[in-house]
């Protein structure tokens, strides 16, 4: 995933810093959010290794976390992205569809992406997904660039893996006013 470097993941994953800036906001009482497994059916276990070689998974899953900040209802799923460009087979329709019922619901739905080989994470908004998506389904691009996102949803490590994705979900409210 890239090299070692003074800052930025130091060769971990998104998911891994993630997770870490969840227990944290957790520890400080600031919210509690979970990772949602994908259900799998193994099909072939190496006994011996005591791992699952071959599995088929039992159902599409909805988004990497769900929980509650300050009493707010919160959902997202992390990317990472080598090249400028995002696909949007990366992301599927059932997540966009729950996505959009979840805000529906007077929750917040958001991506975390992070361009690895700029060492950028952005915060993408629920409503900037979804205009990406829907041009997409109307036979527009099947992605969108670095440069189409909004520079005041670009996010900053803090001490090398602390995600402060709170800050932006406060933006995100913001700006729905």
């Amino acid at each position: 995933m890239g090299t070692w470097n003074s800052r930025g993941l130091r060769g971990s994953t998104l998911e891994d810093m993630v997770n870490r800036t969840n227990e944290r906001y957790e520890q400080l009482g600031l919210a509690l959010m979970q990772k949602i497994p994908t259900p799998i059916t193994p099909v072939k276990i190496d006994r011996e290794h005591r791992h699952i070689t071959l599995a088929y998974f039992e159902k599409t899953s909805t988004v990497d976390y769900i929980g509650a900040v300050q009493g707010i209802p919160v959902c997202f799923d992390a990317k990472e992205c080598r090249a400028d460009t995002f696909p949007l087979q990366n992301i599927h329709e059932h997540q966009v569809a729950f996505m959009e019922k979840f805000e529906k619901q007077g929750g917040i739905a958001f991506l975390l992406i992070f361009y690895s080989d700029k060492n950028q994470l952005y915060y993408m908004r629920f409503s900037e997904m979804k205009k990406f998506w829907q041009r997409a389904q109307d036979g527009g691009r099947k992605s969108f660039r670095l440069d189409e996102l909004n520079p005041d949803y670009f996010m900053s490590w803090q001490q090398n893996f602390f995600i402060p994705y709170l800050d932006w979900i406060q933006k995100d409210l913001d700006s729905r006013d």
